[in-house]
């Protein structure tokens, strides 16, 4: 042990470089749209290519004592580390125009209005105009496994007992470098564009609400699966560089009794192939060769767990990385084939709308009928949470809460005709809107964008869309912009979050995707509305009224959980000690597990960094670095002895093929005193063979 952390070498750490549709209840932000006669140049933009850029950082926030994001469990408190949590970005610029679209995917629960703010100031002030919420896409892969409470909105901070600012600043620095690194990266490259089908990956899992779509939606989707997985490919000279994939799954591979974070199915997908497969050294300084993101599309309804029973612990890491395996085989097999060489214009739309308080037209409503949306409600059904994935609170049900629903309605809240109507057949078990008056809880103002980069069209939509929902929002889009609807994909968990967005249909069976769309049995169409609205602006090169933006709520945010006071060693020890050593030899296959003294990792989030590495020795006594904890063979366990010591566990699961030799587990910690000053510390094992 040394009282001080060795410093890793440079190509083992990251250098942090420093009114006219008001009745479509639409608002938003100024934009810089194209005139008609900027649209009417779009062949001479086709002929230029695109400029492309690519770029990663870690955005891994608190990883112990801080309540984990996604299943709605008090209990799920974080004690360690799985995987990092990575933001993967992608400029797209018109080589002749130079009007540019920007792409970040994060390996988070959710993208909230708290985030996307941030990030648009961080650019801001970096870039001037160059990057606004107009061409700007941020979306999530919604890893059940990741730390909350980096929302500005109480709801999604209760069980976090209130904001984590630690977490919120990781999350929104490590999207802003990843963005950085993408605008440093920008080359001429080409785009292409493929379709594949994906089966034996995804289940329905709420089969009775999507059984009362019309047959036309039905029939779109056989077994009532979306098994449609996009490529788009970034090339360099004839090389791919990089890829984004779109497939509709969720990441709830991870068990909600998992305590460790993990980036899910999704995170181990890019992780796989960037690492495994390319060789990616997160830790080195510069672009990497290959970056891949994995994101979502309409995966409101689709589970990866194929026997429709929510997973269990510790079997549930098998069970993603066997998910995100597929994955990442269905998105690489496309490599393969020729895909179509995107050209054309690139160009992006943004509002605002107030879901709250929309007005939805009779040709989006299905019964020739004017209707209006309502201020957000939750059904009793939300609190049950979805029993596939992961139950949330018991004595509640998907479907009729009879008990439930006439409890909140006889005795704490006493819903309005009107309000009623619109949500109707929903019981509201919580008036959110009325409690919004007091103390924002979720946002209703939100943003939707249409994107377009060359053929490929992409909405924005915040939240969780089911697959017929999405599938209704792209045939209402394609059809405007004179697109096959394959190639209109809805880019889901967007910029925002208001959870669900389910068809009318599937709304009236109210299970926990019913319960959980907020703003009523017309959310949908007023969504279509919106849609249509984007896609009409963007195919004639017309500006939109964007109207207000929702409101900067960073000065109210609520922090109730205390920071770490004190570490101290166990009696007689030192920070670093080894407490349980390593055996003397181990095979490839097996477990090698060392316990050291440690100290609380909140102290120093060590993003682009590593609280880890295992170690091999080298010819000449050198030490080489072969794993950290970004790593799916390491895992990073810390528990509390006692008042103020804490127990650190690091373990590595010798991967088959491991070069024989002497090998050593390395721990990077902090200390924290009563004076609040932090300390580095680094503990080293004894060394042990690998035969």
């Amino acid at each position: 042990m040394s009282a001080e952390r060795r410093p890793m070498s440079s190509s083992r750490r990251t250098v942090l470089r420093a009114g006219a549709l008001t009745g479509l209840g639409l608002a938003g932000a100024q934009m810089a749209a194209p005139s008609p006669a900027a649209a009417a140049s779009a062949p001479a933009a086709r002929d230029a290519g695109f400029l492309v850029g690519r770029g990663i950082a870690d955005a891994t926030g608190e990883v112990a004592e801080v309540g984990m994001m996604g299943y709605g469990r008090f209990d799920q408190q974080a004690a360690g580390l799985h995987t990092r949590l990575r933001a993967r970005a992608f400029v797209v610029a018109d080589g002749s125009s130079r009007r540019r679209v920007m792409l970040i995917v994060a390996d988070s629960p959710m993208i909230f209005g708290s985030v996307h703010q941030a990030v648009l100031r961080r650019l801001a002030g970096a870039y001037g105009g160059l990057y606004t919420e107009q061409n700007v896409l941020i979306t999530a892969t919604h890893t059940h496994a990741g730390p909350g409470g980096y929302s500005h909105h109480l709801l999604y901070n209760t069980t976090t007992f209130g904001f984590h600012r630690k977490t919120f600043e990781a999350v929104a620095d490590g999207l802003f470098e990843a963005a950085r690194n993408a605008h440093d990266d920008l080359a001429p490259s080409d785009l292409v564009l493929s379709h594949g089908t994906l089966t034996g990956a995804s289940v329905n899992r709420s089969r009775s609400a999507f059984d009362r779509n019309p047959k036309a939606d039905r029939d779109h989707f056989p077994d009532a699966v979306d098994t449609h997985t996009t490529l788009l490919r970034v090339e360099r000279a004839g090389r791919a560089v990089g890829a984004v994939n779109w497939f509709p799954v969720h990441s709830t591979g991870m068990s909600g009794d998992n305590r460790l974070i993990s980036a899910d199915n999704k995170g181990y997908a890019a992780h796989h192939w960037e690492r495994e497969v390319s060789g990616v050294d997160y830790l080195a300084d510069g672009t990497p060769a290959f970056v891949s993101a994995f994101a979502q599309t309409n995966s409101g309804d689709m589970s990866p767990n194929l026997d429709l029973q929510p997973p269990t612990t510790p079997e549930d890491f098998a069970h993603t990385r066997a998910s995100g395996l597929r994955q990442y085989e269905a998105a690489a097999s496309q490599l393969g084939e020729p895909g179509v060489r995107l050209s054309g214009p690139v160009d992006s739309r943004l509002v605002y709308v107030d879901l709250s308080d929309v007005t939805v037209g009779p040709e989006f409503t299905g019964d020739g009928r004017t209707h209006r949306t309502s201020t957000p409600c939750v059904g009793a059904s939300m609190a049950a949470g979805s029993m596939e994935d992961g139950p949330a609170f018991p004595g509640f049900e998907e479907g009729e809460n009879p008990f439930w629903d006439a409890i909140s309605d006889s005795v704490i809240y006493t819903v309005s005709p009107e309000l009623r109507q619109a949500q109707a057949p929903k019981d509201v078990f919580v008036p959110i809107g009325e409690m919004n008056r007091v103390y924002p809880w979720v946002q209703e103002r939100v943003p939707v964008m249409l994107v377009r980069i060359g053929g490929l069209y992409l909405i924005g939509i915040p939240g969780e869309v089911t697959v017929c929902a999405g599938l209704r929002l792209r045939r209402t889009v394609a059809g405007i912009v004179g697109a096959d609807v394959d190639d209109v994909l809805v880019a889901g968990y967007a910029n925002a979050y208001f959870h669900y967005l389910t068809t009318p249909e599937e709304y009236d069976a109210q299970q926990y995707e019913g319960g959980s769309t907020l703003f009523g049995r017309w959310q949908l169409p007023a969504l279509q509305q919106t849609a249509a609205a984007l896609a009409a602006s963007l195919r004639d090169g017309t500006e939109l009224p964007p109207g207000p933006k929702p409101p900067d709520l960073s000065g109210k945010a609520l922090s109730l959980q205390p920071g770490v006071v004190l570490d101290a060693p166990q009696l007689f020890r030192r920070f670093g000690d080894v407490l349980v050593p390593p055996r003397e030899n181990y095979r490839a296959g097996e477990r090698v597990e060392t316990v050291f003294a440690g100290a609380h990792p909140g102290n120093d989030l060590h993003r682009g960094q590593t609280y880890l590495e295992i170690q091999r020795q080298e010819a000449g006594g050198t030490w080489r670095t072969v794993a950290d904890d970004g790593d799916w063979p390491t895992r990073f366990h810390w528990i509390r002895d006692g008042i103020a010591a804490s127990k650190v566990t690091i373990t590595w699961d010798v991967p088959q093929g491991t070069a024989p030799g002497p090998y050593r587990v390395v721990y990077h910690g902090d200390a924290r005193s009563l004076t609040g000053t932090i300390t580095p510390f680094t503990g080293t094992s004894p060394a042990f063979t690998v035969r």
